[in-house]
């Protein structure tokens, strides 16, 4: 029996790619991804999508629980923005965006929005840095946690 192949795509031959997802350019796709555009999903420009990053846009969740009495596949948009960063392993569930320029740990769940230059990580995943590019466009990670300390709000 001959193996399965996965659909071809344009961005790596090792990713699924479903639906009809809105890819900006520059951005790279990594190996054993899911990208799941089947419930509306927009990738901005220059994002990396790390090897084994999932993106769904769709739940059977309550279907199967129901024992298929409720007869429906939950579908939602996933919009992620410009210059985004998906760590690898990582999980984006249907119905979030994420802003510019944000950063998602490996292995972080996302499940509800993320701000621009913001970075989170955990499950569910949680704010912890925010992305700050100085002058001369060099990008640091500030821990929310070390701002706290400066501001006294600790």
């Amino acid at each position: 029996m001959p193996a399965a192949e996965l659909p071809p795509n344009p961005y790596n031959a090792h990713a699924w790619v479903t639906g009809d997802p809105e890819i900006g350019p520059g951005t790279w796709i990594g190996a054993f991804t899911i990208i799941d555009g089947s419930g509306g999903l927009k990738i901005g420009a220059g994002c990396d999508i790390s090897s084994g990053a999932q993106i769904y846009t769709h739940s059977t969740a309550k279907r199967c629980v129901s024992g298929r009495a409720y007869g429906d596949i939950d579908r939602a948009p996933v919009r992620i923005g410009d210059h985004v960063f998906i760590g690898a392993n990582a999980t984006v569930l249907m119905g979030v965006t994420i802003g510019d320029s944000a950063v998602v740990a490996a292995g972080a769940v996302v499940n509800r929005d993320v701000p621009e230059r913001t970075v989170v990580a955990g499950v569910p995943a949680r704010p912890v840095a925010r992305v700050v590019l100085d002058d001369d466009g060099t990008p640091r990670f500030v821990r929310l946690a070390d701002e706290a300390v400066v501001s006294g709000e600790r």
